[in-house]
């Protein structure tokens, strides 16, 4: 199994890269996500893969950071959601937004991925949720991380959550507005969070 790609980017589309790994190139399928984080080609780069077997094809998928694997892997593990699917979805959410979508029980969040049905939506976040709150994961801007202590992000929160919010919702506006500018007081985060 390939666990990651370090060479040259030789080429790539908005679906897909080429990286020459001493001589030999590899074609990776990639989410918008990742091909946004790609530099020019001629640039090294580094992507963790998921290598796919079938009766007829091997094939690999890329992703920028290994948080997108995971989720990816977690998308694909979900009864009726094949790698394309995954990447679609992967393609039309940034990881913390689909996460936030998922342990927020958030079925028209995920629904209104192109692709998706409201069964399929109501299925991955069935499966996925449980799996997500007892891997301890929090939202951090663009990618999920064990929760760093900001005292900042910590009052907001607890502010917003006493305010009735629910903690899904609190917590991804608190951290659009950190992530918009992390200078701001807690009033601040509060006022921008109730707009």
């Amino acid at each position: 199994m390939i666990a990651y790609l370090d060479g040259v980017l030789s080429y790539k589309e908005p679906t897909y890269a080429i990286i020459d790994v001493h001589g030999i190139g590899y074609a990776v399928h990639i989410s918008l996500q990742t091909y946004s984080t790609l530099p020019g080609g001629g640039d090294r780069v580094k992507l963790f893969t998921h290598h796919l077997f079938r009766e007829d094809a091997q094939i690999l998928y890329g992703f920028a950071v290994a948080d997108e694997k995971s989720l990816f892997l977690d998308l694909i593990g979900v009864s009726g959601v094949g790698p394309n699917t995954a990447l679609g979805m992967l393609s039309a959410m940034q990881p913390g937004d689909l996460r936030l979508a998922i342990l927020g029980e958030n079925v028209r969040a995920v629904q209104a991925i192109k692709g998706i049905g409201a069964k399929t939506a109501q299925r991955i976040i069935l499966e996925l949720r449980d799996k997500m709150k007892k891997s301890g994961v929090v939202s951090g801007g663009p990618t999920y991380r064990q929760q760093e202590v900001d005292p900042v992000r910590q009052e907001a929160l607890a502010a917003l959550i006493a305010l009735g919010f629910p903690k899904p919702t609190a917590e991804k506006s608190v951290d659009d507005a950190l992530k918009a500018d992390p200078t701001l007081s807690v009033e601040d985060v509060i006022r921008r969070a109730l707009r």
